[in-house]
């Protein structure tokens, strides 16, 4: 990895002018709990656009770094533009957060926050042919990083029934699952199912009229099972947030943004077991362990955004950000 930054050419960072393909979500929110201060070391490790980084940025000033993290080639062109219009030091490392975080820790850089902002981009879901959304017709990718091996259409056409339907269900919360799954089987052997509208349509006949009505678009759970699937986000989280929470320096909090239950789920006990001190049975009288909490919980329950956010972007509506500190200092 390398270790060059770009070089700060000013002496104070401001928020940055350029004009961003995206609102990004809960910004007032990161800001205000990550509380990064001047001269800071930031990681963003989900970049983008870079929305939430020009944010951050403009709180670090010049003295401050910035490294930017994402698994798709497209931020790199944002991140550029960016680096161009501040100061700060930067630099951006194309991958997974959850291979990069721990390479970042080995190098001895300890963060005074760091962001992880889950699930699908809109610079990707407003791009077409990249295969996420249900409602434009595409080739069926839905890879984050072109330079994974299977797209979201190798899955349909290679996985077994009892396979595709235990993603439904388990990553879709979907209740037709098994309808579902079973069509796409039939369908795949008579018709190619390639495309999004391909595989919304098995999805309509799969599933009983009034569903179809109920519960907003149809085929939006299955699409975001195959998505978790293709790009292992689930397990990716996994192995991020340990490596993640021990690049942080003394009091350096870590930020996490998750859009659905399972994700906001696998954050809150991570937090929680930083959090956790004694843990010892309740009925010895005194404390043997002698464990002491790694982390401080900064937000006691998830912070949603506000009515007025939602309603200028409706993607946020699912949003929620948890904040943990290291509780190695002032946090």
């Amino acid at each position: 990895m390398p270790s060059v930054f770009v070089s700060p050419t000013a002496a104070a960072c401001e928020m940055p002018s350029l004009v961003r393909p995206h609102e990004p979500v809960l910004l007032e929110e990161i800001t205000r709990l990550l509380a990064p201060l001047a001269g800071a070391t930031v990681i963003d490790a989900t970049f983008g656009a870079g929305g939430h980084s020009a944010a951050l940025i403009a709180a670090i000033g010049a003295t401050g770094r910035l490294i930017a993290i994402d698994r798709d080639p497209e931020a790199k062109e944002h991140f550029d533009r960016l680096a161009r219009e501040v100061p700060c030091a930067m630099r951006f490392v194309r991958g997974d957060f959850a291979d990069v975080l721990p390479k970042i820790a080995a190098d001895g850089i300890r963060a005074d926050a760091i962001l992880m902002d889950l699930g699908v981009s809109s610079m990707q879901v407003d791009r077409p042919e990249r295969g996420f959304s249900y409602s434009r017709q595409a080739p069926l990718d839905m890879r984050m990083d072109p330079d994974l091996p299977r797209s979201a259409a190798d899955l349909i056409a290679e996985s077994g029934e009892a396979e595709l339907a235990g993603w439904f269900r388990e990553y879709g919360e979907e209740r037709y699952a098994r309808a579902i799954a079973r069509a796409i089987v039939r369908a795949r052997d008579d018709e190619s199912v390639a495309t999004t509208n391909d595989l919304v349509e098995v999805i309509r006949r799969a599933i009983p009229i009034p569903a179809q009505f109920a519960g907003g678009h149809p085929a939006k759970r299955v699409f975001q099972a195959l998505r978790i699937v293709v790009n292992d986000e689930l397990g990716s989280l996994a192995r991020a947030l340990p490596s993640a929470f021990s690049a942080l320096a003394p009091g350096g909090r870590l930020g996490v943004i998750s859009f659905h239950s399972l994700e906001d789920r696998a954050v809150k006990r991570f937090m929680a077991a930083r959090a956790k001190g004694c843990s010892c049975p309740p009925e010895l009288p005194a404390c043997v362990c002698g464990r002491t909490p790694e982390g401080l919980l900064r937000t006691p329950r998830a912070v949603m955004p506000k009515a007025d956010e939602i309603e200028r972007n409706p993607r946020a509506r699912s949003a929620r950000l948890r904040v943990v500190a290291n509780a190695g200092g002032a946090a």
